[in-house]
């Protein structure tokens, strides 16, 4: 098939077709991976929203702790005095005081005991360090990841240990006050959470790089590593937005979102490179750009296949143009026609053509066919006026003899050509089954108590119009392939019903059937389109005359009965019926 491409209308519109499905096709992959990721990038927010939470949840926990933990201390007097006790001492001295204050009848209590009983949760808590101040010194209690606790005593206030710095933890400090008189302050207690304990929740969160900042500058790396990282997240809060995206490269982008805390003067920054997140959803991205090709090429698959049928039905438009004006009507292979302009034209043109066919077979090779049937049923031109006079001659001498048989036989065979002489090539399906009776009657006169025959023709195909004498050949084939004359029942019926959108005609013999390999042979000689005159009058035949007449709403079958004989149909659409009336009518 030649392609559509050589015709010019049909190249440009491919061209235009291709150019616009692949923009379309490369602007939609671009926006659904631009959709991608921006959800990816929302979902890394959520990821950085999430634990940023997790950590202030664990902060403010820690403060609800502790300020638990100072109500707890001002409410027992016994704390109050062992606090005092271990405030501003050494070791000694704080064992000293606690002995010589202790009454006998009261228990003695122990305020690094309770502290790390309601504090330390076994080790497991945030809080991992407690420390009592005065002006210039403090005591400090440190509990280990076990839960063993241990102290350091009057350090210095300067001391390395008290440097408040976000790598260590946060701290919270609380006054410390007397009882008695609040207004006077006793010393101050700080509470170190540790950095690495509360932001250990964070890590449990999809984090690509993240790290708190703390208002003097200092890094504490909760995910990622390295200075690329810290450098990445003082650019974050120099920028001082609460989201957006830095430049990495040349071309590389990283987004990051910043938290600023309230408790502590603190930001959680969480960053996203967005060259690695690409990589990572590689696999996701490949299969988008799958996606969007095979998607491009089906479209452009669908367009060439719509190009290609309105090229193929334009060129059959030529075609048939140029087969009308060269009067070639032979028939071509039908056409699917589309419902567009050139679907139409297509088959207003093929209609056309095939009207024209049809009249000049009705009109012409039909009558040849016709000519010749009658010529052969005559027996080689012999003049049937004369034979009808000389068999009237023979009827009329059998009744002066009073044979009344003979004279029936002859009047029917008479009757018989005189119908063939008079009656016009197209006539009704009634007229041709009352040519077929006579035929059979005087088969029937031939073979008494031999041969038998019925009619079952519905009323309603006698009025359809036909060519005439074709029935008779059919039968015939009964008695030259089929027939035995000693069998003493040999039956021939014809049948003939209406069904919902054709009419069946039928002759039905029980002969002797015919070999599979005939029967083959016979209907490869109906449907091989050979028309040899001269080889007599049989199916091949009554099958060209019929499909000359009636087109394609035409078919004949070939079959052998289970019991005995052969059958014959003829099926006419009840379309092939309206073009034959419609033609009569034009």
């Amino acid at each position: 098939m030649r392609s559509f491409l050589q015709i010019k209308i049909y190249r440009g519109k491919f061209i235009a077709y291709a150019v616009f499905v692949v923009f379309i096709g490369l602007a939609l992959g671009a926006l659904t991976c631009a959709i991608l990721l921006d959800q990816w990038v929302g979902n890394a927010r959520n990821e950085a929203a999430g634990a940023y939470t997790r950590v202030e949840s664990g902060l403010q926990y820690d403060a609800d702790r502790v300020e638990a933990y100072m109500q707890r201390v001002y409410s027992n007097s016994g704390l109050v005095s062992d606090i005092r006790s271990f405030l501003g001492h050494s070791a000694e001295g704080y064992l000293t005081s606690r002995l010589e204050g202790s009454h006998y009848n009261r228990p003695l209590v122990s305020f690094p005991d309770d502290m790390k009983a309601f504090l330390s949760n076994g080790g497991k808590g945030d809080i991992t360090q407690i420390s009592l101040h005065t002006e210039r010194e403090g005591n400090v209690v440190s509990f280990d990841s076990n839960g063993n606790t241990s102290f350091q005593f009057r350090l210095p206030n300067t001391d390395a240990m008290f440097e408040e710095t976000i790598r260590k933890g946060f701290v919270y400090h609380r006054k410390f006050s007397d009882p008695n008189q609040i207004s006077r302050q006793l010393g101050e207690f700080r509470f170190l959470v540790s950095s690495d304990r509360i932001f250990k929740a964070a890590q449990n969160y999809r984090l690509d790089q993240a790290g708190a900042i703390s208002a003097s500058g200092d890094v504490y790396l909760i995910a990622g590593g390295g200075r690329d990282t810290e450098a990445l997240i003082r650019r974050a809060v120099a920028d001082g937005r609460a989201h957006g995206f830095l430049s990495t490269g040349l071309l590389d982008r990283a987004y990051f979102v910043a938290y600023h805390s309230n408790e502590f003067d603190y930001r959680f920054v969480s960053i996203v490179d967005l060259a690695a997140l690409i990589r990572q959803k590689a696999n996701v991205l490949l299969i988008v750009f799958l996606v969007v090709l095979a998607a491009m090429i089906c479209v452009l698959l669908l367009i060439v296949y719509n190009l290609r049928e309105d090229a193929n039905f334009l060129r059959r438009i030529i075609a048939s143009i140029g087969r009308a004006k060269t009067a070639d009507f032979t028939p071509v292979s039908p056409a699917r026609y589309r419902r567009n302009e050139y679907g139409m034209i297509a088959r207003e043109l093929d209609d056309m053509i095939h009207q024209l066919d049809r009249h000049i077979r009705t009109n012409y090779l039909l009558k040849l066919k016709q000519q010749e049937t009658e010529m052969k049923a005559l027996q080689h031109q012999i003049n049937p006026h004369f034979l009808y006079n000389t068999l009237e001659v023979i009827r009329s001498s059998a009744l002066v003899n009073s044979a009344d048989y003979t004279s029936d036989a002859i009047a029917t065979l008479g009757a018989l050509y005189r119908d063939i002489v008079k009656n016009d090539n197209r006539i009704s399906l009634g007229s041709e089954l009352d040519l077929l009776q006579k035929y059979l009657k005087i088969m029937e006169f031939k073979y008494p108590d031999r041969f038998y025959y019925q009619f079952h023709v519905e009323q309603t195909l006698f009025a359809l119009p036909t060519v005439k004498f074709w029935l008779q050949p059919l039968a015939e084939n009964f008695f030259v392939h089929g027939f035995n004359p000693a069998n003493e029942f040999n039956l021939l019926l014809v049948n003939g019903w209406e069904e919902e959108e054709r009419y069946v005609l039928e002759i039905v013999d029980n002969g002797s059937g015919m070999p599979q390999a005939r029967l083959a042979e016979v209907r490869n000689k109906l449907t091989s389109g050979d028309d040899v005159p001269g080889e007599g009058i049989g199916l091949r035949n009554v099958y060209t005359r019929l499909r000359f007449f009636y087109g394609a709403g035409f078919s004949m079958t070939i079959d052998n009965n289970e019991e005995a004989g052969v059958r014959i149909a003829v099926i006419l659409t009840k379309e092939a019926i309206r073009d034959v009336q419609a033609a009569d009518r034009g």
